[in-house]
């Protein structure tokens, strides 16, 4: 049996390793929008996904359609039998289980949804079922869009169901937060990056919020379930979610110069087969000379721009170690970088144990005094925090274990 995920552009997708996790034959098929009938022509897959941009498009092609997915307008999942498709939606489940995740409901709620795609159908759809006080669809061209949205300051749950802040062009919102006094949770269905700029915007106000990481898991065991006439529980989605969390997230490792960051990480990658990447060295890659060479040439100021370019490109990894140069963590904007896909973990080792051989400025202001003045920075910015005061093996397996405990 043969299954995939069509849809425009799939590099951000989660889906076949999900899927493969589940132990299915399945494939990610980028189809041009040109080529969706010939798609269906010669379509040799027992079963499918749809996504952006075709969850609608795929509707003429449905012999039948479940209730789910007639009421959506929108279909996630297909089933072929023999030539003949059926369209399925259970992106509604899913999405009611990323909404329930964090405790809330729609019910008697003032629900504002962000899109007219599918994915939107999808958002309407259960915000009825769900018996919302009120449904508000937001859009470029609608009665209410991108500027007037800030006139509903009754607004309770927002669900982006848009593709505005996901991977690659991670830099942008759909709308800003703050106007809308009353919300009680926020939801994005993107789940690459986690933290979308819009997630990360409503946790700076305090508002419960959700990336779409738990509806992608769900739909796709409720999908597998129609596929294979089987059936799952609530167990199996966690642990789906935390298995991919930890396959997808970035361990990020800061911490004082000589503190044993490249060390360490480059035994966690061995470890969990997570790719490495230290921070100095791409800084080498990209400029020719090392961190001591430009700040003894150009100073600090100009290698702490080049570190903070070299970090933006590093923080849209997916699936990575990342070992960070003693300094990285005093500009606020890489830490927010590097926290839209990751965890910071301080490797904290005791001052006497640092060195400052080749690091100039530990040689300049002194290892004890840097360190009193970058503890509490460390400290702050950091999800975990890890001593490495005796072995490498022992630091490597306490920040494995730390990071795996805190995927959800």
């Amino acid at each position: 049996m043969k299954y995939c995920l069509i849809g425009e552009v799939l590099k951000h997708s989660y889906s076949q390793v999900i899927h493969e996790k589940f132990g299915l034959d399945y494939k990610l098929v980028e189809v041009k929008k040109d080529m969706l009938d010939n798609f269906f022509k010669e379509c040799s897959y027992d079963g499918f996904n749809v996504t952006i941009p075709y969850k609608k498009d795929v509707l003429p092609y449905m012999a039948e359609l479940s209730p789910i997915a007639k009421s959506a307008g929108a279909v996630n999942t297909v089933v072929n039998k023999n030539g003949v498709f059926y369209g399925y939606n259970t992106d509604v489940d899913g999405m009611n289980y990323m909404i329930n995740r964090i405790g809330l409901s729609l019910k008697d709620k003032h629900v504002m949804i962000l899109g007219s795609g599918g994915t939107s159908n999808t958002a309407v759809t259960l915000s009825k079922r769900e018996g919302a006080k009120s449904i508000t669809v937001v859009s470029r061209t609608g009665k209410v869009n991108y500027e007037n949205c800030y006139d509903l300051v009754d607004t309770e749950i927002i669900i982006n169901c848009t593709p505005v802040g996901m991977f690659p062009k991670v830099y942008a919102k759909p709308i800003n937060l703050a106007p809308f006094k009353k919300l009680l949770g926020v939801f994005d269905c993107i789940y690459n990056p986690k933290n979308t700029e819009l997630l990360m915007e409503a946790k700076s106000l305090g508002i419960p919020c959700e990336d779409g990481l738990s509806m992608l898991v769900e739909q796709a065991l409720l999908a597998k379930d129609i596929w294979t006439n089987t059936s799952h529980d609530k167990l199996v989605t966690e642990n789906t979610i935390k298995e991919i969390r930890k396959l997808t997230y970035n361990i990020i490792l800061c911490g004082m110069p000589s503190a044993g960051k490249t060390s360490v990480g480059k035994l966690i990658s061995k470890t969990t087969g997570l790719t490495f990447y230290d921070s100095d060295d791409e800084i080498i890659k990209k400029t020719g000379k090392t961190p001591s060479e430009i700040i003894n040439e150009q100073g600090e100021v100009a290698f702490r721009d080049i570190e903070s370019e070299v970090i933006k490109e590093l923080s849209i990894k997916s699936g990575a170690v990342i070992s960070l140069g003693g300094g990285a963590i005093l500009r606020e904007e890489n830490v927010t970088n590097l926290k839209r896909n990751g965890t910071i973990i301080y490797i904290k080792r005791d001052v006497n144990l640092l060195t400052s051989d080749n690091r100039p400025i530990s040689q300049k202001e002194g290892i004890k005094a840097l360190y009193e003045k970058r503890k509490s920075i460390y400290e702050s910015v950091s999800d975990i925090i890890v001593e490495n005061d005796s072995t490498i093996e022992n630091c490597a397996k306490e920040v494995i274990k730390d990071y795996e405990n805190s995927c959800n």
